[in-house]
């Protein structure tokens, strides 16, 4: 089978081939993007974009990676992008049981993607808050995929985290839970601006690209405060998934790609993804790559060309390494 040599990302593709919209039994109406493999498919790569912002914002990445020969299917979540349900506005995951309608969604979205494309290979993709919804998801359906990868985020439970979720319940007890969280808005946003000096935007913390950084400013769709009751149900997720239970229902066959930056604040400045990869082998796993790309920040796959391309590089070997 032939696969095409590797090429650094450019501008010329920044979309997806196609949207559409899909059902999912959780009873969202998931918008949905693909992009077909534009060599012989080897397999299919599932991602999971992060919180306050959109999966429209992988159509480069969809396409550098189509020409490795996978097909890519990557959806807004509830609560974000286009993607609608009765009981997630934007900026809410559900009423009751947003965790677990998520992980409905991907299945949904798993099933969707073998079902249109044939039995190939599938690997999941998570940035960010996807990074913790992929774990999870791993978790629970991980024999079921050729290859998991985590990027971007921090499953550590430490006292800060454990603090952080007791004072969300004192804010849900003062204010109610479907409004916006201002606590998480400082915990997270604010608290990653500073550690950015100096710098043009509160949101240099994503990319070194400014064009990137002005979009996401831009995008009415990005940069959104969650509620109360979303971050209720993020931090269930991280809990869950980065708990020693949780790991251990990775299966420990299942290859896994660890990826955070020096400058990653979300990571602790890719302290995070080196503390995984040791949690994860000490389980049991039994094929764990992990990367800190020296100088990226928290958008990787939109970084400038310096921290983009030993990611990107790292990632599409493993992609073909998995699906042999």
């Amino acid at each position: 089978m032939l696969i095409r040599q590797w090429q650094p990302i450019t501008r010329n593709a920044l979309h997806f081939d196609e949207e559409k919209s899909l059902e999912s039994r959780s009873g969202a109406t998931l918008h949905l993007f693909q992009t077909a493999a534009r060599i012989d498919p080897r397999g299919i790569l599932l991602v999971h974009h992060g919180l306050a912002e959109h999966a429209r914002r992988y159509g480069a990445f969809a396409s550098a990676i189509a020409e490795q020969g996978f097909h890519v299917f990557a959806h807004d979540h509830r609560g974000h992008g286009s993607t609608v349900a009765p009981d997630a506005p934007l900026r809410r995951f559900a009423t009751s049981g947003g965790a677990e309608k998520l992980l409905r969604d991907c299945r949904a979205v798993h099933v969707h993607a073998l079902e249109t494309c044939g039995p190939l290979p599938v690997i999941v993709l998570g940035h960010s808050l996807g990074g913790h919804i992929a774990l999870n998801y791993g978790e629970r359906f991980g024999r079921d995929l050729a290859g998991l990868c985590i990027w971007n985020a921090d499953v550590a439970l430490g006292l800060d985290r454990r603090v952080g979720r007791m004072a969300l319940k004192v804010e849900k007890a003062l204010k109610g839970s479907d409004v916006a969280s201002d606590l998480s808005r400082r915990m997270i946003f604010d608290s990653w601006a500073k550690t950015i000096l100096p710098r043009r935007t509160d949101f240099d913390w994503l990319s070194h690209d400014p064009a990137v950084v002005d979009a996401y400013i831009a995008d009415p769709l990005c940069g959104i405060t969650p509620t109360v009751s979303m971050m209720e149900d993020i931090t269930r997720l991280v809990f869950e998934g980065g708990s020693k239970a949780g790991l251990s229902l990775l299966p420990p066959e299942l290859p896994i790609h660890l990826l955070g930056g020096s400058e990653d604040p979300a990571t602790r400045n890719g302290k995070a993804i080196a503390e995984l990869a040791a949690a994860m082998e000490a389980i049991g796993c039994e094929h764990v790559q992990h990367l800190v790309v020296p100088g990226a920040r928290h958008e990787t796959l939109l970084e400038t060309a310096p921290y983009r391309e030993p990611a990107m590089a790292s990632l599409i070997a493993f992609l073909l390494d998995v699906t042999g």
